[in-house]
């Protein structure tokens, strides 16, 4: 197959998964990573993964399928950094939806999806982690079902759709004056590189980097 991945963003960390990815399966298909919808050469899958660009339907015409990869329970959850509000509002796991695009945002008929439990302790490389890995998995599964001739399902009508709004740099910032265990939720899914946790005081605006310490017992 002519496979493209379309990650518009070169220093978003889900690149090194990506990279792997076309690595293992390079062998088997012609694999091209973009940055850009103007660079995309058509093909038989084009798959949209932390793609901040919207592919109109000429575009779209060009692949035989292009798909989406989406951190929500669609269609709950649609529109901007579904995973990190869930994991906000207090959810344990995420399920990952993979799509077809449509004009619609996150409108597309469902070809699978997988859902990963999130520990409570698990801080934003460990989320990254286990949905980077997930994504991987649904990518195989993706090109399994194309080749066995599969069909993806309509999103229910019956379900009211749920959508989340853009994240801003304001919503990164967090109240100093409680306490650390309340604030824990939120700093631990901020990105300290893209999207630091910060808080101002005295004056001042500090950010915030969380670290999981591994203690080892003396022998």
């Amino acid at each position: 197959m002519q496979i493209t991945l379309l990650c518009t963003s070169p220093e978003h960390p889900v690149n090194a998964w990506l990279a792997r990815w076309q690595a293992q399966h390079q062998r088997d298909h012609d694999i091209a990573l973009c940055r850009d919808k103007g660079e995309l050469p058509g093909g038989e899958v084009l798959f949209l993964v932390s793609c901040s660009q919207l592919i109109d339907a000429a575009t779209r015409a060009r692949y035989r399928h292009t798909l989406v990869l989406h951190a929500s329970d669609l269609p709950h959850g649609r529109g901007w950094s579904p995973h990190i509000w869930a994991l906000l509002e207090g959810a344990e796991a995420i399920t990952l939806s993979l799509l077809d695009a449509e004009d619609g945002v996150d409108t597309g008929a469902i070809w699978a999806k997988r859902t990963f439990p999130v520990p409570a302790h698990a801080l934003h490389d460990e989320i990254h982690r286990l949905l980077f890995d997930t994504e991987l998995a649904l990518m195989d599964e993706a090109l399994t079902l194309i080749e066995a001739g599969a069909e993806p399902v309509p999103q229910p009508e019956h379900i009211t759709p749920t959508y989340y709004r853009k994240r801003t740099p304001a919503d990164s910032e967090i109240d100093p004056s409680l306490p650390l265990r309340d604030l824990f939720p939120a700093i631990r899914v901020m990105d300290p590189q893209r999207y630091p946790a910060f808080f101002r005081l005295h004056g001042h605006t500090y950010t915030i980097e969380l670290k999981k310490v591994t203690h080892h017992d003396d022998d």
